[in-house]
Formats: structure tokens, C-alpha cells, sequence
């Protein structure tokens, strides 16, 4: 994106990929159909310790509705939108389809493709920059936009090395954690009920944060993962990471709330068994009522009020058992990174260093499941490339 943008302005462009094909992480996104965008874009459900205003300018920058104008017209690529999820994925149901157009308009615009191309040093040299290959190469440009990714998913290419180099020239990086990732324990107490999913409502509170996410949530061998549970990860993961008391994550099973289980409880003929299977897939049912230690065959009529109590709590405020996570290997993003203010936020040049631009997951910056990170990388990607190319057409 930031390339496509950048060329647009009239400049030269270079494009340096680490990869022999590029995009893997647009490969690997929504199952392989790629969700391009949300519906609809929330500002508030992105997550920064940087400065709130710098984040919303940014997001500002391009319009949500010109986003999709870009991808249907500039790129030629129908996005359909899917009601029960509400994600804009591309009419081709393949991420190969998005990734193909974006490298197809790079080279459209001129852009100098360079796949196999893995940068390992980069340096300011009398008043340009320097960039040296894997192998030894080095050469010259006027301006460097760095998109190198985060730590995430490390075997598409991402391995930090944008943020070392950052660092190394003096900026601020926040501390970079797992984001989006699934949450694990051992033992698994429920690993019995791997591959069962449903929708919850879930809140995880640590000594400093709190987030709350409503949606899928699926048991695994290990532990838990489905979006509702990705999407207050971080919270867990910080709260190890500062050495804090692990963060309680609270989970209201299916769609009823403590209150609506309080009123779904009432004394009557019906088994508790009956009731709380109506709602929850059976085999979580019957281990939930277990663990409260009351029969399922018992009566609400013949509930005591000490495990009617025990039922609601269970079953609508849940104590969800943890204690790890997947880490990078399997995080959609990386959370922290270069602090926002070390970057004007109405070009993404670098503070410290002229000439250097910064985009995606390198900033301090990221949104929950369904195409908000993308929208991140596209809007950084956007924002960085013009304000290069701006900067040195203005220059010349």
C-alpha cells in the first residue's frame, strides 16, 4: 500500500520484499478469503498506550467509506459483505485475489519490485539513506518507508527487525507483546471440549486495563481461542508481561447475561439440565452444572437458593482458568511498538529522522479481530507512501 501511494506522487519507488511472494500475512488472514474490512469501523476499539489524538488523526486520514472505493475501483476487487460477521471479504473468497491486485497496482504505477530482497541494515548517509541486502548489496535513496511488520506470525517473515533498527536510531518503542492471541493452561481443564464453540460475552480486568469483547469462543487442547477471546488477550498477556497478578477473565456463556440466568432459573418443574442445555451446547452444559456440584436431573423447583446462587455465577460470571498464552506463534498482531509521537502523525515521518517513514505494525497501534488491522495497514500504508513521496516532489 504504502509503495502504490508513494508511486502515485511521481516518485521512483523501490519496493524491498523479504519473501520470494509477498503479503503472507494476507494470505493467511480469514481462513484464506481475507477479511480486507469491517463493516463498519469503530475508532474506539483500537488499543494504544500513545497518545489517543495522534491515533484518531491517523484513522482519519482516509476516509472509511474511500477505503473501499480504493480496493472495488482503484484495484478493480468486489467486496461482498457477510451478515452474520459482519466483514467485507473480496466477491473471489480468496486472499490470493487481494494480495495479487495490490502487487498488480505497485507495478502498474511503476513500482520496482525486488522479492528475496531481506534488508539488514538500514542508516542515515549525508543527508540519504542507506540500505544494505542480505548478501552484502547496499544502495542509496532519498527516502525509506519501513513496513517490516512486528513480531507476529514469525514464519511469514516478520522477526522484529524494523523495530531493532528503530530503536538502535534512538526511537521510543513501547514494549511489544502477543496481541490477539489464544489463551492457555495447564493442565487444559477443559480440553475435553476442544472444538466446541459458542458466542459469549467475556471481560478481562487486570491491575491497569480492561477490555471487553462480545462474540465466538472455541475450546482448544491447550486453552481457548475464538474472537470474544482474542480480542481481551492482550490484557492477559500484559498482565504476566508487567509482572502483575494475572488478569481475571470473566465469561457470561452463550447469549444470556447473569441476569437473564437469574430469571431463566426460576423455581419450576423443568430440570436444570433442560434449562441451561437450551442455551449451551450440551456437553458444555453438563460440565458447567457439574462444576457447580449441582444434579442436572434436580428441579428448579427444588433448587436450593445456595446453588441457585452457584449457577448463576457459573454460568453467567464464569472465573475462566489460565495461565499462558500462544505467544507470537500464533498472535494476529503485535501490540506496542515506535511510541506515536516519535511520528508526525499527518505524514508518518519520523520525528528523529528525516527522510524515514513508518507504517503498520511497527506503530503503537492495533484493533481487534475482523479486518481492523487491515484497515491499520492500509491506512499507515497510505498515509506514509504520500507523505514521502509529498516531501521529496516538494523538495526537487
Amino acid at each position: 500500500m504504502a509503495s502504490i501511494h508513494a508511486a502515485g506522487t511521481g516518485r521512483e519507488v523501490t519496493l524491498f520484499e523479504r519473501t520470494a511472494d509477498g503479503g503472507r500475512k494476507i494470505l493467511i488472514s480469514g481462513g484464506g478469503r481475507c477479511n480486507v474490512l469491517p463493516g463498519t469501523l469503530d475508532e474506539t476499539r483500537f488499543t494504544t498506550a500513545s497518545s489517543g489524538n495522534s491515533l484518531r488523526m491517523i484513522l482519519r486520514s482516509w476516509p472509511f467509506n474511500e477505503q473501499r472505493t480504493f480496493f472495488e475501483s482503484d484495484l478493480g476487487l468486489p467486496l461482498v459483505l457477510e451478515p452474520e460477521t459482519g466483514k467485507l471479504f473480496p466477491a473471489a473468497n480468496r486472499a490470493r485475489a487481494v494480495r495479487d491486485a495490490l502487487v498488480a497496482a505497485a507495478k502498474t504505477r511503476g513500482v520496482d519490485w525486488q522479492p528475496d530482497r531481506e534488508i539488514i541494515s538500514i542508516a542515515p548517509h549525508q543527508g540519504r539513506w542507506q540500505l544494505t541486502v542480505a548478501g552484502g548489496t547496499t544502495s542509496m535513496h532519498d527516502a525509506v518507508i519501513l513496513t517490516t511488520g512486528g513480531l507476529s506470525v514469525p514464519q511469514t517473515g516478520s522477526d522484529g527487525f524494523g523495530l531493532r533498527a528503530l530503536a538502535a536510531l534512538g526511537h521510543a518503542v513501547h514494549p511489544t507483546y502477543p496481541a490477539l492471541t489464544p489463551i492457555t493452561a495447564t493442565p487444559p481443564p477443559f480440553a475435553d471440549l476442544a472444538g466446541v464453540s459458542l458466542t459469549v460475552a467475556i471481560t478481562a480486568r487486570s491491575q491497569s486495563e480492561r477490555a471487553d469483547a462480545t462474540g465466538g469462543f472455541l475450546f482448544t487442547h491447550r486453552g481457548y481461542s475464538g474472537p470474544a477471546l482474542l480480542d481481551v488477550s492482550h490484557v492477559a498477556v500484559r498482565s504476566r508481561q508487567m509482572g502483575h497478578d494475572p488478569a481475571q477473565l470473566r465469561v457470561s456463556w452463550g447469549a444470556l447475561r447473569a441476569a437473564d440466568w437469574e430469571r431463566r432459573l426460576v423455581p419450576s418443574g423443568k430440570t436444570v439440565a433442560a434449562v441451561v442445555r437450551e442455551e449451551l451446547p450440551a456437553r458444555l452444559a453438563d460440565r458447567l452444572i457439574a462444576l457447580t456440584g449441582v444434579e442436572g436431573s434436580t428441579a428448579l423447583a427444588h433448587l436450593t437458593r445456595g446453588n441457585r446462587l452457584a449457577l448463576i455465577e457459573t454460568l453467567g460470571r464464569f472465573a475462566l482458568p489460565w495461565d499462558g498464552d500462544e505467544g507470537y506463534r500464533k498472535a494476529e498482531v503485535t501490540g506496542g511498538g515506535v511510541a506515536l509521537d516519535q511520528v508526525d502523525p499527518r505524514t508518518l515521518q519520523s520525528r528523529l529522522c528525516p527522510g524515514l517513514y513508518l507504517a503498520g505494525e511497527l506503530l503503537d497501534a492495533f484493533g481487534p479481530i475482523g479486518g481492523y488491522n487491515f484497515v491499520w495497514a492500509w491506512v499507515t500504508g497510505r498515509l506514509a507512501g504520500r507523505g514521502a513521496g509529498a516531501a521529496l516532489t516538494s523538495s526537487s
